[in-house]
C-alpha cells in the first residue's frame, strides 16, 4: 500500500462513510487517516463533510472518498441522503462510554436500509488508548461483529493505532467484492456469447403472408 500524488492516473473511487453517535471520534479518525493529523480542539462536524485519500491496492489506484456524518440527532434525515452510494461505512463507538455501543444496532439498521445490499461495513471501538476508562469490553463488540456478520477493530486516532488498518481492509474488501462482480458479469458475457463458427440468424423486418397460402382455412 502506499499513498498516490496528485496527477497519478485512479482506477477505482470507492464511498466510505463514517456513521456513529456525536463525540465518538469520527472526525479525528478521518483526520488521521487522510492527513495524518489528530486535534485536541476538535470541533462538532455540523452536517457532512469528506475527504479523500489514494492507496494502491492489488497494484490498482483507489481514491477513498470518505464522508463523515454529524451524528446529531437532527441531522440524521440530512445525512441518510449520503448513504446512497457507499461501497463501504465505518460503524463508530466510544469504548468509554456505552450508550455509544448501546446506539450501534439502531446505526446498523439505519445504514443497511439506505445504503447497498453488498456494503462492507467494519466495527469501530474507537479511543482504545483510554483502557482505563473502558466500559464497553472487547468481547462484546466481536460478539456483535460476528453475529452481524461484521468487521471489527479497535483503534486510537490520538496515537494512530489500526486507524489505516481499519480503512485498508475496508478498501482491499470493498475491491475484492468489485473484482468478483466484474468476473461474474464477464463469465455470464461469455456464457451468452455464441460458440466459435456458429452462424447467427437476425430475423428481418415481419412479412404478412399472401392470403392465398394461408394455412387452415376451413371446407
Amino acid at each position: 500500500m502506499a499513498g498516490g500524488g496528485v496527477g497519478d492516473k485512479v482506477d477505482y473511487v470507492f464511498k466510505v462513510v463514517l456513521i456513529g453517535d456525536s463525540a465518538v471520534g469520527k472526525s479525528q479518525i478521518l483526520a488521521r487517516f487522510a492527513r495524518n493529523e489528530f486535534s485536541l480542539d476538535s470541533k462538532a462536524t455540523i452536517g457532512v463533510e469528506f475527504q479523500t485519500r489514494t492507496l494502491v491496492i492489488q497494484h490498482k489506484s483507489i481514491k477513498a472518498q470518505i464522508w463523515d456524518t454529524a451524528g446529531q440527532e437532527r441531522y440524521r434525515a440530512v445525512t441518510s441522503a449520503y448513504y446512497r452510494g457507499a461501497l463501504g461505512a465505518m460503524l463508530v463507538y466510544d469504548i468509554t462510554k456505552r450508550q455509544t455501543f448501546d446506539h450501534i444496532p439502531r446505526w446498523l439498521e439505519e445504514l443497511r436500509g439506505h445504503a447497498d445490499k453488498n456494503l462492507v461495513i467494519m466495527l469501530i471501538g474507537n479511543k482504545s488508548d483510554l483502557e482505563d476508562q473502558r466500559v464497553v469490553p472487547t468481547e462484546d463488540a466481536k460478539e456483535f461483529a460476528q453475529k452481524e456478520g461484521l468487521f471489527f477493530l479497535e483503534t486510537s486516532a490520538l496515537q494512530a493505532t489500526n486507524v489505516d488498518t481499519a480503512f485498508t481492509t475496508v478498501l482491499t474488501e470493498i475491491f475484492d467484492v468489485m473484482t468478483k462482480k466484474t468476473l461474474a458479469s464477464d463469465n455470464q458475457a461469455d456464457n451468452n456469447a455464441p460458440a466459435p463458427g456458429k452462424k447467427i440468424i437476425i430475423p428481418g423486418p415481419a412479412q404478412e403472408i399472401p392470403k392465398s397460402k394461408t394455412c387452415c382455412s376451413a371446407y
